[in-house]
């Protein structure tokens, strides 16, 4: 991959498919992930207006749809991604929808990623992927529903590196819908489906469109992947270990006292209590960070 190649990557990674941060990284080769999946989603240019015509605009408040006008005929790679589901209460993943910098925080707790997501007013964050790669997000639309919910987050950024010999910039709008279902076993599981319009600053289209296209979309449906299942985990976990739950709340010094506790109310029910001897807490460590790499590891994958 040639270092512009990368670096248009790190920009469509990191603010286009993953809640605007491409955060952990698994054990196993992104390319074993990733073939797992039957299909990495649809894309066209027709299907591209079609979705953003489907959007609420009339929902949607009139300051934003000049931007979403935007992406209709600026766009330079749409992905629907494939569907995803999660097996948590409804309640966890509404917060982590709307608290996202919750979620990065445990993630750097863990010592599993370099990602820092920071609050800079309301549904707006910094975001920093610790490689070079900076921007903003920002929660533009928000609507809950009986048993579901869409969420529609615009990202801008750029990445400045040994990756490229310029600077890129790029942005992007990220759809996701949320549903609940109910599983033959009884678990309640959340279904996650998320599409994007990506705009790469400076590229050809038909760098993106025939180099990049292959390498964004199966990076992107990976990580996805990689995030419901790290949620599945930690929810399965403050089912067993509420105590260890509550401890790894304690040390996650980047998400406000009331947060925390409102992760522990929504993902324990309120029911954690404080083991003395924290070996609750290192058992959910282990549990929870086993499959992901260390930010070391991560750091010497980016050498």
């Amino acid at each position: 991959m040639t270092a512009r190649m990368a670096a248009a990557l790190a920009v469509g990674f990191y603010y286009g498919f993953t809640w605007g941060s491409a955060a952990i990284a698994a054990e196993q080769p992104p390319s074993s992930i990733a073939s797992s999946l039957a299909e990495f989603g649809t894309a066209g240019r027709e299907s591209c207006r079609r979705a953003i015509d489907s959007l609420p605009l009339q929902r949607i408040a009139s300051a934003h749809h000049d931007l979403i006008g935007h992406y209709r005929g600026s766009t330079t790679l749409h992905r629907r991604l494939p569907t995803e589901t999660i097996h948590c209460d409804p309640d966890l993943l509404a917060f982590l929808l709307t608290k996202p910098e919750a979620l990065v925080d445990i993630w750097r707790v863990l010592g599993i990623s370099r990602v820092s997501l920071d609050p800079i007013a309301r549904g707006q964050w910094q975001l920093s992927d610790g490689y070079g790669t900076v921007g903003m997000v920002q929660l533009i639309h928000h609507e809950q529903s009986q048993g579901g919910g869409l969420m529609i987050f615009h990202g801008q950024g750029g990445y400045s590196g040994p990756l490229s010999p310029k600077d890129l910039t790029g942005g992007c709008l990220l759809v996701i819908r949320h549903f609940d279902i109910l599983e033959d076993d009884g678990r309640p599981t959340q279904r996650v489906e998320m599409e994007a319009f990506l705009e790469v600053h400076g590229l050809g289209l038909e760098l993106v469109t025939r180099t990049l296209r292959p390498l964004i979309v199966r990076s992107a449906a990976a990580n996805l992947h990689e995030i419901c299942l790290f949620v599945s985990q930690f929810s399965a976990a403050a089912e067993r270990n509420p105590a260890g739950i509550a401890r790894l709340a304690n040390r996650m010094n980047h998400t406000s006292a009331a947060d925390r506790q409102m992760l522990v109310n929504v993902s324990c029910g309120g029911m954690a209590r404080q083991d003395g001897h924290g070996s609750a807490a290192a058992k959910l460590h282990e549990e929870l960070a086993s499959r992901w790499l260390p930010v070391e590891s991560l750091d010497s994958l980016r050498r």
